[in-house]
């Protein structure tokens, strides 16, 4: 057994058992990877690997007093070493291992990474052996772990925790030789990394393939290109050819344990058919056309990329053709399948362009035209794919025709027994699918527009009138929608005036070509000419209902309201009376019988005097004497004059 280094902080007096929670290995299986990359995910998405190695140190003590590691202040003393026994009974010893190792090798990155943003000086010679000697640390921590898990009578251990365990440690080692500059073992480390990883990502189904697939293309798949351009292989060369090239196959268990497992997987792939880390054999273009251009695929990565797209839109024209009845948004997360290896190749040939521009490639170097060329027609195809996509979300004729939705009926009856009627769909909920749909023509009308900026296209006149029809096909669409959801919103006026514009824009003859066929494009053009003559109708009726009320409006009262003017005109003979006649409110009597009460006889009110009135009294009243008024008197009684 290889010598391996102690665990820092462990006591070495500890003699109380520890406690035994001993669970399944099975969890400890996958927590290898997973725990490693959620580690670094998690740590470098917010900051460095500085602030990555800080919160190791932290995980590292809560780890430790977990397991009742902690040293007391004794720093300096030795450490007992992790044993099988201590994995069997805790699997949070493997943490303690990897937690140690990823500590070591955060602290080399970030070392690293520092002195390369400092341009002025670069990674002098004491600081590289720095570098490499917590790389070395680092890989004796998982050296150590793989040993304790190969005693798997002791550690309960199954072959796949094994093989993560080897993977984790040979992709140290090839981090450690590429430090080194050591471009031969940096291959054949990073080699068996990826054929380990490989058949782990097999193994685990497709639940694992996001976790095994940015493993992969993250730093193992850059670090083998990168050491194979050092060593002068041709970039045609795929970068499964150079792992069963360099991988070590003589006395290596690991290896012979996945191959007995996957025999094929260290088969080189030829010319026509090529190995991916899904397991499954593509063919592999040799040449891509753009237009009336023919160019070789110089780079292996996006020829594998385009195989798998072409896989994967095979898959999707089966799915679609057997359920043409499908969910619109099923059908749209089947593009996805296609949009993910279609950004690949994008992402392959960027890569490879810049490649060639660090190494000072001429733009007018053959390799460079021709990957200029693969790159304008992966981007389009991406776009295409895109376009697609929203097409399939925007439903039948492109979205042409919205309807609105039957909302399905309660399931639940009704306390009366009645049944339940399925309810219309509100305004609020058609405006929200309308604003939906007119951000899915905006992005595909921006998407056909970042067409022009691609390399090649602005001095093809022909396909820039065609990519402006497309834009004109569906910048229709959006004015139609639009219309629907602004006749909710607006007057009728404005929309017609909104659609009005449209027919100018678009065209039936232009947009003819690709995946807009004429039948398309005239039954688009159709409902755009209904559109227009509908709301135009309905302006008119609705101008007319504006005049008629307007002129009832101006019309003076009839003749009989206006008794008390003198007609200097003449009499309109057609305006004397309201007809037919309306409910006015009349008064119930007049007020003048109110305040002449005491001044008329009405009939059958007694007469209180044959005299006329005078100020309410009648003339034979006489007047009466007055009444003698008496003496005040004093205060003791007696009187005062």
């Amino acid at each position: 057994m290889a010598a391996f280094p102690p665990v820092e902080g462990r006591d070495t007096r500890h003699s109380a058992p520890l406690r035994a929670t001993f669970q399944p290995f099975w969890f400890v299986m996958m927590d290898i990877t997973r725990f490693v990359v959620s580690q670094r995910d998690k740590a470098l998405l917010i900051g460095d690997y500085g602030s990555y190695r800080k919160q190791l140190s932290r995980r590292l003590l809560v780890v430790r007093k977990k397991l009742n590691y902690s040293s007391k202040g004794r720093k300096y003393t030795p450490k007992a070493p992790v044993t099988a026994e201590d994995i069997a009974n805790n699997h949070e010893f493997v943490h303690l291992l990897l937690l140690s190792a990823e500590r070591a090798w955060a602290l080399g990155m970030h070392m690293r990474s520092t002195h390369t943003a400092d341009g002025s000086r670069g990674v002098t010679g004491s600081t590289k052996r720095h570098i490499a000697s917590k790389l070395q640390r680092a890989i004796k921590y998982a050296t150590h772990l793989v040993n304790l898990l190969q005693e798997k009578e002791k550690s309960g251990a199954l072959s796949k925790s094994l093989l993560e365990a080897r993977a984790y440690q040979q992709s140290l080692r090839g981090a450690f030789a590429f430090e080194k500059r050591h471009w031969e073992q940096c291959l054949r480390s990073y080699s068996e990394a990826r054929l380990l990883y490989t058949a782990l990502a097999q193994s685990a189904g497709t639940k694992q393939d996001d976790l095994f697939r940015d493993l992969l293309s993250s730093r193992i798949d850059q670090s083998i290109r990168y050491a194979a351009h050092q060593l002068q292989l041709p970039r045609t060369i795929s970068i499964e050819t150079i792992v069963a090239r360099h991988v070590q196959r003589a006395d290596n268990v690991y290896v012979s344990q996945v191959l007995q497992i996957t025999p094929n997987l260290l088969q080189e792939p030829g010319t026509t058919a090529g190995k991916f880390a899904t397991g499954k054999s593509e063919d592999v273009p040799k040449t891509i056309k753009w237009r009336s251009r023919t160019v070789e695929l110089g780079d292996a990565d996006t020829a594998q990329a385009l195989a798998s797209v072409a896989a994967a839109q095979a898959r999707l024209e089966s799915f679609l053709s057997a359920d043409r009845n499908s969910n619109r948004r099923a059908g749209a997360a089947a593009y996805d399948d296609v949009l993910l290896p279609s950004q690949d190749a994008v992402d392959a040939t960027k890569t490879a362009i810049d490649e060639l521009t660090a190494e000072g490639v001429a733009q007018g170097d053959p390799r460079m035209q021709a990957l200029q060329i693969t790159r304008t027609a992966v981007n389009y195809n991406l776009v295409e794919w895109r376009v697609g996509r929203n097409r399939m979300l925007c439903g039948e004729h492109d979205g042409a025709t919205f309807e609105s939705e039957t909302i399905g009926k309660p399931k639940k009856q009704r306390a009366d027994g009645e049944p339940r009627v399925a309810q219309e769909e509100s305004n609020g909920r058609r405006l929200t699918r309308l604003k939906e749909r007119v951000a899915l023509y905006d992005s595909t009308i921006q998407s056909l527009e970042s067409v022009k900026d691609f390399p090649g296209v602005a001095a093809d006149q022909a396909f820039v009138s065609e990519l402006e029809a497309k834009k004109a096909y569906f910048s229709s669409l959006r004015w139609v929608v639009s219309s629907v959801r602004s006749g909710l919103e607006l007057t009728t006026a404005d929309v017609w005036q909104l659609l009005a514009l449209t027919p100018c824009m678009f065209t039936v003859e232009r947009a003819t070509k690709l995946e807009i066929r004429p039948e398309q494009a005239r039954f688009l053009n159709d409902i755009l000419e209904r559109s227009v003559l509908q709301y135009r109708a309905l302006v008119e009726l609705e101008d007319l209902n504006t005049a008629k009320s307007k002129e009832t409006s101006n019309k003076p009262l009839p003749l009989i309201e206006r008794l008390d003017e003198y007609p200097s005109n003449g009499v309109d003979l057609t305006n004397l009376v309201t007809y037919p006649p309306k409910v006015q409110p009349v008064p119930v009597k007049p007020i003048f019988l109110d305040v002449a009460w005491n001044y008329i006889d009405y009939p059958g009110r007694p007469k209180k005097g044959a005299g006329h009135a005078v100020d309410g009294k009648t003339k034979d009243e006489a007047p009466k004497p007055e009444s003698k008024k008496e003496a005040k008197k004093g205060w003791f009684g007696f009187g005062r004059s």
